[in-house]
């Protein structure tokens, strides 16, 4: 049987997702309980909604790693897509919360995960751009396309690949293989492989050859 604390959450998740009126009588209704235990686990109701975003949250952002940078990062878009199609309202809470000047705490593991991942691609040598730029571009279509599909009332998969390989193509290089290493890109794998392994760098050293790798890769 459910504790009160995980009927609260479901009784909101649902409301949610149904688009019904996400108010604390409505929820206590529908999870059987008084308010004061809304109050006693969650603060108050926006405590209950930042706790129901958060669960759902972790349960999208958790890409396994294949050992492919590259086609982890197409399944990460992927699946970035589809949690936005199968919770609409879910995700406009989590996409939808924003601050001028001021990064959505929510949200913030998915940029650290795609972070991750562009860092794995660029210890390969694939990538032409910053580890940040590069993260903060794909993310930015990602959102995007997931909005635009969200709004249409057939879903177009074909234009979010479309568009899932415009923004991957921006930031990504060919394989060293390939193509001549640049200055750009030896530059973003050595930081690559120094944020991996950084050795007995002490942290004054460390902090100066960031900088320099930052400037050579600029």
């Amino acid at each position: 049987m459910q504790n009160a604390r995980d009927r609260l959450l479901l009784a909101a998740a649902e409301l949610l997702q149904a688009g019904g009126t996400m108010s604390t009588r409505a929820v206590c209704e529908r999870a059987g309980v008084q308010a004061p235990t809304l109050y006693h686990h969650f603060g108050n109701k926006q405590g209950l909604i930042d706790a129901v975003v958060n669960h759902g949250f972790t349960q999208y952002t958790a890409v396994e790693s294949s050992g492919d940078p590259l086609e982890d990062l197409r399944e990460g878009w992927d699946k970035h897509v589809r949690f936005g199609l199968e919770h609409p309202s879910f995700y406009g809470l989590l996409y939808g919360r924003v601050e001028p000047g001021k990064p959505c705490a929510v949200t913030a593991p998915a940029h650290a995960a795609l972070r991750q991942r562009f860092t794995d691609t660029a210890a390969r040598g694939l990538l032409k751009v910053p580890v940040d730029d590069a993260a903060e571009q794909v993310l930015a279509a990602n959102v995007g396309i997931t909005l635009t599909l969200i709004s249409q009332p057939e879903p177009d998969f074909g234009l979010s690949r479309r568009v899932r390989e415009a923004a991957l193509a921006g930031v990504l290089g060919a394989p060293s293989t390939e193509a001549p290493a640049t200055r750009t890109s030896a530059a973003l794998t050595l930081r690559a492989l120094v944020d991996d392994d950084p050795g007995d760098l002490t942290p004054g050293e460390r902090a100066l050859l960031d900088e320099l790798l930052d400037r050579l890769a600029r």
